[in-house]
């Protein structure tokens, strides 16, 4: 008598599992057929309108293109340059007589250090490859919290909470950082420097506004399968956010690779890469070339990490203000 019963609720729900599926590849397919469209619509047509309107436009993204890009190639070009040309006026934009006497200043001065240089790029790469994941981790859990589950208490309020912090720098909080991390019993440890960074609100907004956009109707689809939300989180929303994830590591590890312990790390086997950087440029107006190449090898690994995800970077910015 119970199996008799229980096969109609089965067929039931996977009768409603497969419309809500269907559905979707409708939906899927309807909105691929309005974009390609409007693709063939599009073309031969002029962004702006007109030839003129596309000059205009082309000009000012290369000039803002230019402005963009300057300080860096700036800081590569002084980085090269012998002690004779740096403080040239007014200063050239071009090398005369290339050297790496700059690099070969800056290792030989950390390699001197009473602390070995190999600490302070362990403690900064630890520090950048934790605070990464930990972030990715948090944000998504509580992104999807946020954008999926508008039956929890609070939702609204979080919403509208995660918007206003916005609007505050990391700086006003420093006070109350420390006087947490003191009562911790966190200072001169690597969780002082972790911990403050592991989420972030724009990081939560960014990835909550792309995953409003999934359907609800795969979401439901997986309740219906039994998945619970952890589950449904990491095995069905989680893998088509893949361009917002790119975006968020990129920004994560930017703002991680260049953390200082400031206040709440004073033990130099503790203190990292860009602190010890700051610390060897500050000497004197003997070391002006050390400070560029300094600038440079610490701007590397961001960079590299930018090139590598960057086609996901657009994507993601596009529809991190659409909501489906």
């Amino acid at each position: 008598m119970a199996d008799a019963v229980q096969t109609p609720v089965m067929d039931s729900l996977e009768s409603a599992n497969a419309k809500a599926l269907k559905k979707l590849r409708k939906r899927q397919q309807k909105r691929g057929d309005i974009e390609k469209a409007r693709v063939k619509k599009s073309k031969g047509k002029h962004i702006n309108g007109s030839l003129g309107g596309d000059i205009c436009i082309f000009i000012l993204l290369s000039l803002l293109g230019i402005f963009m890009i300057f300080p860096l190639y700036y800081s590569i070009v002084q980085s090269f340059k012998p002690i004779s040309e740096l403080f040239v006026f007014p200063p050239k934009l071009y090398v005369l007589q290339p050297t790496g006497e700059n690099f070969s200043n800056l290792f030989k001065v950390a390699g001197n250090l009473w602390v070995p240089f190999s600490r302070y790029v362990f403690n900064s790469v630890f520090i950048t490859i934790v605070i990464t994941l930990m972030h990715v981790f948090v944000v998504c859990c509580c992104a999807y919290v946020l954008s999926k589950c508008p039956k929890i208490p609070g939702y609204k309020f979080a919403n509208q909470l995660i918007v206003t912090s916005m609007l505050f720098t990391s700086t006003a909080t420093w006070i109350m950082q420390f006087v947490i991390m003191a009562k911790m019993g966190m200072i001169n440890t690597y969780w002082a420097m972790i911990l403050p960074n592991v989420a972030t609100s724009m990081g939560l907004y960014l990835m909550r506004q792309n995953m409003s956009t999934i359907n609800d109707a795969i979401i439901d689809a997986a309740k219906v399968d039994g998945a619970g939300a952890f589950r449904t989180c990491w095995q069905v929303v989680i893998p088509n956010q893949k361009p917002a994830i790119a975006t968020l590591i990129i920004f994560v590890f930017q703002g991680a690779w260049n953390i200082q312990g400031g206040a709440l790390v004073y033990r130099e086997d503790l203190k990292t890469l860009p602190t010890i950087m700051t610390q060897i440029a500050a000497s004197g107006i003997a070391r002006q070339g050390i400070i560029y190449a300094s600038a440079v090898v610490l701007m590397i690994p961001p960079l590299v990490i930018f090139l590598i995800a960057q086609s996901n970077v657009m994507e993601t910015m596009a529809n991190s203000g659409m909501k489906d």
